[in-house]
């Protein structure tokens, strides 16, 4: 049984994506564009060189942890829109913590400041955890509110008491280089940042197989009034499952700052948090399943700008794609949803 559902939502998927590219190829043409150079040109720009394989790498590692953040969350019937503001409180907590730290050992700064980008980020998602059980207070309302605050709180530190002196842009001084995660492959930006995120998507993959913690995730997500009558404690399940969705989200931020960008700019995240809940959705929250999708958010975002100047169609129609693959892959779900209302009705 398990199989076949496996099976079911990894061909939902694939078709989802069939159909968004039969699509957009249908908008392409009616506009005047050819789709079959138009995609060449996507393929080439993601796996056209060594190089750019790598950079496609390298934008898949921010979706895999938001992704793996949003599908954290959904298991327990929590939904986590709240990535991005989490993944921005990660990462200036990890520059301020490598600021602090100059001098020391490179291994004692990068463990630090990765421990509290994931401290920050999972701050956030156990407020929002908390404020859902003990508060009784809509989860996605108090995410966005989080959002807001956390965004202007970070812009406000990096224009004002940590802007590096004389810089156009509002951004902290560089961690230094001695700190930057490894690269993987020279003169690019994919770094062991990789290794880490499908090292999470594989933990994360036993911890709801094999513990009780995921075990009672897993319960409360599937039916809330069956674990609580089974004794499951509802805030501290809900505390645990922000707090580690929020510190995956942290992760994102930590990774983009010690993986490419140095320092903290301000704005730097293009919507990775949102983005991820598109990645968690393609793969239906399966950990296995996100780095793949997080795969295929990778090559539309890396293959975009050579599609642009190659066929000359905007990167705007990868935007398109993406919502087409969510728009069917949600379509079940929706349609099962309101012959469930009208069946209680």
């Amino acid at each position: 049984m398990k199989q076949k559902t496996v099976l079911h939502n990894l061909l939902l998927s694939l078709g989802a994506i069939l159909c968004s590219l039969l699509i957009a190829a249908g908008v392409m043409l009616l506009v005047g564009y050819d789709p079959l150079e138009a995609y060449s040109a996507l393929i080439e720009g993601a796996f056209g060189s060594k190089n750019a394989f790598a950079n496609t790498l390298s934008k898949s590692i921010p979706l895999l942890f938001t992704g793996l953040a949003v599908a954290f969350a959904n298991k327990g019937g929590i939904f986590n829109i709240g990535g991005e503001g989490q993944l921005y409180a990660g990462a200036m907590a990890s520059t301020v913590t490598a600021l602090m730290m100059q001098g020391a050992p490179r291994f004692l700064v990068i463990f630090c400041s990765f421990c509290a980008g994931m401290l920050a980020g999972a701050c956030v998602g156990a407020i929002i955890g908390a404020a859902k059980i003990k508060l009784q207070v809509n989860e996605v309302v108090v995410a966005i509110m989080l959002n807001y605050i956390i965004q202007y709180f970070t812009s406000y530190i990096v224009t004002y008491p940590l802007k590096q002196e004389g810089a156009m842009t509002a951004q902290t001084v560089d961690i230094g280089a001695n700190y930057m995660l490894t690269k993987l492959i020279p003169k690019t930006q994919l770094t062991t940042a990789l290794l880490v995120a499908v090292a999470a998507a594989i933990l994360l993959f036993f911890f709801f197989k094999k513990t009780r913690e995921g075990y009672h995730i897993r319960a409360v997500g599937e039916n809330k009034s069956a674990a609580q009558a089974a004794g499951i404690p509802m805030m501290t399940t809900a505390i645990l499952t922000m707090g580690i969705s929020g510190a995956l989200a942290g992760l994102a931020g930590t990774t983009e700052v010690f993986g490419k960008m140095g320092r903290f700019i301000d704005g730097f995240s293009p919507g990775f948090g949102f983005t991820g809940i598109a990645v968690a959705v393609l793969a239906n929250n399966h950990p296995m399943g996100i780095l793949l999708s997080a795969l295929l958010f990778g090559i539309l975002e890396a293959g975009s700008m050579k599609m642009s100047y190659s066929a000359g169609i905007s990167t705007s129609m990868v935007n398109v794609i993406q919502g087409l693959v969510i728009l069917f892959v949600a379509t079940p779900n929706i349609i099962r949803l309101i012959k469930r209302k009208k069946g209680e009705s």
